[in-house]
């Protein structure tokens, strides 16, 4: 189940020049299934990453760093899904190098210049030896088409493949962006998101490519959460395949650096917002704008607080105007000197409170068809600023408790 979310189609998601994806079996999530893909990248690529916060940084998020300044240019991404390779200790660092190790040497690199990304079952033995064996099927797959099979091959519990394309003229320049990810459940990313890779046909040297990359990260895949759980094994890569005749962007005050980081932007909030409607056993997508903060990281503090409320979202799965919940969130988020007499909460277009009490004019009846509809707006006003953001999640309904329940099933 999933909230006005469509599964990409082969055409839809348009390929990026010189980036092939091959896709293979190797046995590690379910007999029969798709769970390996290896991203290949042209010689000169450039490519940046931010990964989970967490303390327990999943094996393969180590291997990226050490990666991150190396000094060695990328050429591949290998991903597997139905084991995240985490808590897995020193041994987990040593099956994710040998991985890497085994499609360098197929693709005569350095092993250095493939990054390993992993997803599943958190705490479980990698079998590294069962996606080895696979590789060779991986690379014979390997086509600049095979964005939405990737897309599904990436999933765990998700129940609709995320994938998304836009192509802009910039100056002068045809600009094709095209992006996947996977997530559904232990969605609260920190400077990433649970996985996804965007490509850019572009030319981006990788210390810009990074700016661009935490800008965009900050206002798409920061913006979201499920259920406040931050994962071990987050990860957000963007790829420029630096064509010699692709738009190039050399600095952050480049004249094409704001209108290529927005195109980039706009496959980003999808697939964030794709995040939240497939949440596991999500039936509504919520848009949570705080507005009249004295900073936007207020008015982010004060959205997340609602949108990770378990009261908040099981009301709002039962379409219940108990919207008391939502004031009591504002009212712990952390702002010490917040006037309450200030605060205006808005649902939908109904009006529900107004300097910080509930409005004379407010029907609940109301507030009900609009807690029926599938996707929901709340909006609050904090007034004691300028600043505005937005935060995006789903409600929790009686298939949240089942899915994670019964996950190692």
């Amino acid at each position: 189940m999933s909230v006005n979310l469509t599964a990409p189609s082969r055409e839809s998601l348009k390929p990026v020049a010189g980036i092939t994806l091959g896709i293979a079996q190797a046995g590690v999530k379910n007999p029969g299934e798709d769970d390996l893909v290896v991203i290949n990248l042209p010689e000169g690529a450039s490519l940046a990453g931010v990964f989970t916060q967490n303390r327990f940084a999943a094996a393969p998020i180590i291997s990226c760093r050490k990666r991150m300044h190396s000094g060695v240019a990328p050429r591949a991404l290998v991903i597997n899904t139905g084991n995240a390779n985490a808590g897995t200790g020193r041994t987990g660092e040593v099956h994710a190098e040998s991985i890497c190790s085994a499609l360098a040497e197929k693709l005569g690199v350095s092993p250095m210049a493939v990054w390993p990304f992993s997803t599943g079952v958190i705490m479980e033995p990698l079998p590294f030896e069962k996606i080895i064996d696979a590789l060779p099927a991986a690379l014979n797959d390997a086509d600049e088409r095979n964005w939405a099979a990737a897309a599904a091959a990436i999933m765990t519990t998700d129940t609709t493949p995320k994938g998304h394309s836009v192509v802009r003229e910039i100056n002068g320049n045809t600009v094709t962006v095209t992006g996947i990810a996977k997530g559904s459940g232990m969605i609260e990313p920190n400077m990433a998101t649970m996985l996804a890779y965007i490509a850019v046909d572009a030319t981006i040297p990788k210390p810009v490519l990074q700016v661009m990359l935490a800008e965009i990260a900050d206002n798409s895949f920061n913006r979201v959460t499920v259920d406040g759980d931050t994962s071990t094994n987050d990860a957000f890569m963007l790829i420029a395949n630096n064509r010699p005749d692709s738009l190039a962007v050399q600095s952050q005050a480049d004249v094409n650096f704001a209108p290529l980081r927005d195109a980039i932007a706009e496959v980003a909030v999808y697939l964030a917002q794709a995040l939240a409607r497939d949440g596991e056993g999500a039936t509504r997508f919520i848009t949570i704008e705080v507005s009249g903060g004295k900073t936007r990281r207020e008015c982010r503090q004060v959205g997340k607080a609602i949108a990770n409320s378990p009261l908040v979202k099981t009301a709002m799965f039962a379409g219940d105007p108990n919207l008391g919940r939502i004031l009591a969130a504002v009212g712990y988020a952390g702002i010490d000197d917040l006037d309450i007499s200030r605060v205006s909460l808005w649902l939908g277009d109904l009006r529900v409170v107004t300097q910080g009490g509930r409005d004379p004019e407010y029907i609940e009846a109301r507030a009900a068809e609009i807690m029926a509809e599938s996707e929901i707006t709340m909006l609050i006003e904090l007034d004691r600023g300028e600043a505005v953001d937005q935060v995006w999640t789903c409600d929790f309904s009686y298939d949240y408790v089942r899915i994670n329940a019964e996950y190692r099933s």
